[in-house]
């Protein structure tokens, strides 16, 4: 099979419908709601600042405070993020006295976070 380059056009020199792959990915295809909260999360995820809580959060609890100091911005720039992150069920927190400590919500986000980080590190 021929390599297409990047400098070669991105359509097919002859316009050809392949119905069985079609129907193929019609089958597989993500129920809409699915596809929309899909690309939700990695909206939020595509947000720099955001990430950043993320890989931080992904070696253990962290309040505000903290978070503000690692990644170099306002408590309330980092509150603004975190409300948005726990909004779609990405962090949670935990109150310990006046202090409140957010925490991935669970594994499958830092799974995605290092799958995708061993993507962009692998060589071609």
């Amino acid at each position: 099979m021929e390599e297409i380059t990047a400098a070669e056009n991105d359509r097919c020199e002859n316009r050809c419908i392949h119905q069985e792959r079609v129907h193929a990915a019609e089958k597989h295809a993500l129920p809409p709601k699915e596809n929309e909260q899909l690309a939700t999360l990695f909206k939020a995820m595509g947000d720099p600042n955001r990430l950043r809580i993320l890989w931080a959060l992904n070696y253990g609890e962290m309040c505000v405070c903290d978070l503000a100091m690692f990644i170099g911005i306002s408590e309330s720039a980092v509150s603004h993020q975190l409300r948005q992150l726990r909004q779609l069920q990405i962090v949670s927190n935990r109150r310990e006295g006046p202090v409140l400590y957010y925490r991935l919500n669970d594994n499958h986000i830092s799974a995605l976070i290092h799958l995708t980080l061993e993507h962009l590190r692998e060589e071609t």
